[in-house]
């Protein structure tokens, strides 16, 4: 008798061995899965043509406090300082020598003291297209806070961010750093392919999706193996490798861009929040922004400008005019 039970037990333990094998092979399969490298889209890359980038100034650095040091650039108020500061962060696979540089310019203009800040896996900002741990990018913009607040003590501070820079911006709205800042701004934000605003196949953006998943169900049993592994690719010009971010790792994916769950994001934000857009955006369903925000505990504020398209908010002067004038004014209000 003992040994029946012995061989059954043992004959358990071959099936069950069998199937976390099998579970193994099929995780280690989708978890080779690459992202596919998409054709350039034109109208992003275009953008940059409609800005001069003449006036860009040089990048400057701030040691972060892993000892790293970060780019940014630096725009003083054009004439009188109104009192106010910005930090502009830039979309997906772009930098602060982007497109942004129009908007920094027009707030500099209005008085606004602006820093436009290369996101670390970005630009001048430690390894391109990774970061050590999700968190890092929270605690980098903690770290330029710090710095900015030396010299400006007691200014009003908005985050802006376009794109997927939108999406990161609301994250830090709604963390446990949301009152270093007086208010956000989100230009265009990406909310995640759940939002009613995502626009399917737009063309931006190939994402891995069996290695996304397997890296999830990974995490949930405790492994946190391969997340410097890329799963996400951007459709940027051939050979601009230089300049753009062609693809991001796992957990730089997940941690420039809200939360999984934007309405829980919006709900925790309790400084104000702005959304601008344009209502010709080809990347985002625009007329869905108001939507998405309907019914949040703090009334968030949708401004559509019409005849702008998705990299026009930040580079088309007329768009750009009309943003730089609504954050200045933010001063008025205060």
């Amino acid at each position: 008798m003992p040994a029946k039970i012995i061989s059954a037990s043992l004959r358990v333990a071959i099936g069950c061995l069998a199937v976390l094998g099998l579970a193994g092979l099929v995780l280690a399969g989708m978890v080779a899965r690459a992202p596919r490298q998409p054709q350039e889209l034109t109208s992003i890359s275009a953008a940059r043509k409609s800005v001069d980038f003449s006036t860009l100034p040089a990048i400057e650095r701030f040691q972060a406090r892993d000892g790293t040091f970060l780019g940014f650039r630096h725009y003083p108020p054009f004439g009188r300082a109104s009192g106010q500061v910005a930090v502009v962060i830039h979309g997906s696979s772009g930098s602060s020598a982007g497109s942004i540089h129009a908007l920094s310019v027009a707030l500099a203009k209005r008085g606004v003291e602006s820093f436009a800040i290369d996101m670390r896996g970005h630009g001048t900002s430690g390894t391109r297209g990774d970061i050590g741990y999700v968190g890092q990018l929270e605690d980098d913009l903690a770290d330029f806070v710090g710095v900015i607040r030396k010299t400006s003590a007691t200014a009003l501070l908005t985050l802006i961010g376009h794109s997927s820079g939108g999406g990161f911006a609301l994250r830090v709205a709604a963390s446990p750093v949301q009152d270093l800042f007086d208010q956000t701004v989100l230009l265009a934000p990406y909310l995640g392919y759940n939002a009613p605003t995502n626009r399917p196949n737009s063309g931006w953006a190939s994402a891995a999706i069996p290695r996304i998943i397997a890296l999830s169900a990974l995490r949930a049993v405790g492994i946190h193996c391969c997340e410097a592994l890329p799963t996400l690719a951007f459709a940027v010009p051939p050979n601009s490798s230089q300049t753009l971010v062609p693809t991001y790792t796992d957990r730089l994916m997940r941690n420039f861009a809200n939360h999984p769950d934007f309405r829980a994001d919006i709900a925790g934000a309790t400084r104000p929040v702005t959304i601008i857009a344009g209502a010709d955006d080809e990347l985002m369903l625009a007329d869905k922004y108001a939507e998405a925000v309907r019914g949040a505990s703090r009334p968030v504020k949708v401004k559509l400008i019409e005849g702008i398209n998705h990299m026009g908010i930040v580079s088309d002067p007329a768009a750009v005019s009309i943003v730089a004038d609504y954050i200045a004014a933010a001063g008025l209000k205060s």
